[in-house]
């Protein structure tokens, strides 16, 4: 697409860097609380847009823009084209790291972050140097280790307080912050491995996975480069934070699963959950990683379940100093591995969605469920609730698929794990538009569609009972956001309702909206029902 229809469709900012002006703090975005409320708009540009294309009218767009760009630039003597290049020049002259370094400086700006309390502190202490930069004071104290610091401080403090989503995404918008991540990634190549990992970690906590698209392109491109520096906490705060995001980097994941596949004694129990789910969120390839565990931990008295409840979140930053290299008598010990029941979960679940139930690494684990038998699982507490619904639906793939192997649970450990995961309490369904939408056609189908049909594991959108057709509507929430290739938790679905007998149909959000008003659409949707119909 060229610049002018990505700017229409609002996939690229027109205005670069150049963020919104701060608001007075009354002021609040309505925007921002309702992100359904602009579904319409962008459906209306996306088909303008098609219509301009289907009428050869785009050359035409195309040159009145670049005639608009051309006349806009010339007004004020070139004013505003000056201003774009003045703001690239300063990020560059910002990010030089080359010149000389007053050591001094850079430690006491690097206290300042670090003992700044909130978010809004160390971007007004941060912002405050880069005009001081920018205005010729040099040496600058700008190093590649406090751009780091500031991002990653700005991300710990948002988590701190909670920080709602809306507001981030706010104060993201902020000039300063802008000029804040520009003059970041121009930096990463210089960073430490650590540094990077750092910047990954933040981004992923500032923007969630509506933020940063080519910033995280950059952080994948600068990562896999310095791939072989990374130490274990690295490996699994990258590869977070990437799943976090949705944003597939398969090459970087490539480097990752080898490098992770070379340490693996290294990991500590947090960071190879961590990592396992991450892998398995995107759907990225984790043979060679697997085959490295199966290796190192091939005893199953190297795994012991902790029984405490634990408080370390699944994409949360790890930071647990190496301990694993520790030798007696000039001989390795070998790792032993302390799981948490959060930690169980979702490396079981990780082994579900790669389909490798039957891996030796997954079979210690699984037995270590005997452990959890006489402890009570609450349907009162989310991390209770989680773990039951991931050990019940991997409970479910071991019936369906795995039966040969006879590791599945039952008797009063499964009774317990099916009513916890089955509460309602931290498990409400939400319909999204374009759900309903697709609801209010399948009527038109003249079939006998059933909503929300509950199966052992799983909700389907749509089936039609006597037939045995199952129609999932996935939303955008089941893809990576920069691919469009289905996630795990996607795939894993998918897979299990095929096993349990249903003939599975797929209806993507990206398919449907190729298709325009409900006559198109209903078309679209008979043709795709069409092979799976008796």
């Amino acid at each position: 697409m060229e610049d002018w229809e990505l700017e229409f469709v609002g996939e690229i900012d027109p205005f670069s860097y150049q963020a919104p002006k701060k608001r007075k703090k009354q002021e609040k975005s309505r925007v921002l609380n309702d992100e359904e409320g602009t579904d319409w708009c962008l459906k209306a540009r996306k088909m303008a847009l098609k219509s301009i294309e289907s009428r050869g009218l785009a050359h035409k767009i195309d040159d009145n823009v670049s005639r608009l760009r051309d006349s806009v630039s010339s007004m004020g003597d070139g004013m505003f084209l000056e201003k774009k290049k003045a703001m690239e020049e300063l990020v560059q002259k910002l990010a030089q790291f080359s010149g000389p370094s007053d050591r001094r400086k850079e430690v006491n700006l690097n206290k300042d972050i670090i003992q700044s309390q909130t978010a809004e502190e160390i971007l007004e202490i941060t912002s405050e140097m880069i005009m001081a930069v920018g205005k010729g004071l040099s040496p600058s104290p700008l190093s590649p280790l406090n751009i780091a610091t500031a991002l990653h401080r700005i991300a710990k403090s948002m988590e701190k307080v909670s920080m709602p989503s809306t507001r981030r995404l706010a104060f993201t918008r902020q000039r300063e912050m802008s000029m804040l991540i520009g003059i970041a990634m121009t930096a990463l190549p210089e960073c430490s491995a650590q540094g990077v990992s750092n910047v990954a970690w933040a981004l992923s906590k500032i923007g969630g996975d509506m933020l940063f698209l080519s910033e995280m392109d950059r952080v994948a491109e600068v990562a896999l480069a310095k791939v072989t520096e990374f130490n274990s906490q690295n490996v699994a705060n990258i590869a977070g934070a990437f799943a976090t995001m949705r944003h597939s980097a398969p090459d970087l994941f490539e480097g990752l699963a080898k490098r992770a596949a070379a340490i693996i004694h290294s990991f500590h129990e947090q960071e190879l959950a961590q990592m396992l789910w991450a892998f398995a969120s995107l759907y990225e390839p984790a043979d060679t990683l697997l085959q490295a565990i199966d290796t190192v931990f091939n005893n199953a008295n190297q795994i012991k379940c902790c029984l405490s409840h634990e408080t370390v979140k699944d994409d949360e930053e790890t930071g647990v100093e190496n301990s694993r290299d520790i030798k007696f008598g000039g001989i390795p010990d070998p790792p032993v591995l302390t799981l948490s029941r959060y930690q169980l979960g979702n490396i079981a679940w990780s082994y579900a969605v790669f389909g490798q139930l039957d891996r030796m690494f997954f079979s210690h684990v699984w037995k270590t469920l005997n452990s959890f038998e006489e402890q009570r699982i609450s349907e009162q507490y989310r991390g209770d609730v989680m773990f039951a619904s991931q050990v019940h639906l991997v409970n479910q793939c071991l019936k369906l698929e795995y039966s040969h192997l006879q590791l599945s649970i039952d008797g009063e450990l499964e009774s317990k794990i099916v009513r916890a995961g089955k509460t309602k309490r931290f498990n409400q369904k939400t319909t999204s538009s374009f759900q309903k939408e697709v609801g209010r056609l399948l009527v038109s189908t003249g079939l006998d569609w059933v909503r929300e049909h509950p199966t052992d594991c799983y909700t389907i959108d749509a089936v039609l009972v006597d037939q045995k057709v199952a129609l999932e509507i996935d939303g955008p929430t089941h893809f990576s956001r920069n691919t469009g290739t289905p996630l795990g938790h996607t795939i894993l679905k998918r897979r299990h309702i095929a096993a349990s007998g249903w003939r599975f149909v797929s209806l993507s959000y990206q398919e449907w909206e190729e298709h325009e008003g409900e006559v198109e659409q209903l078309e679209y949707l008979r043709k795709i029902l069409k092979d799976h119909l008796g």
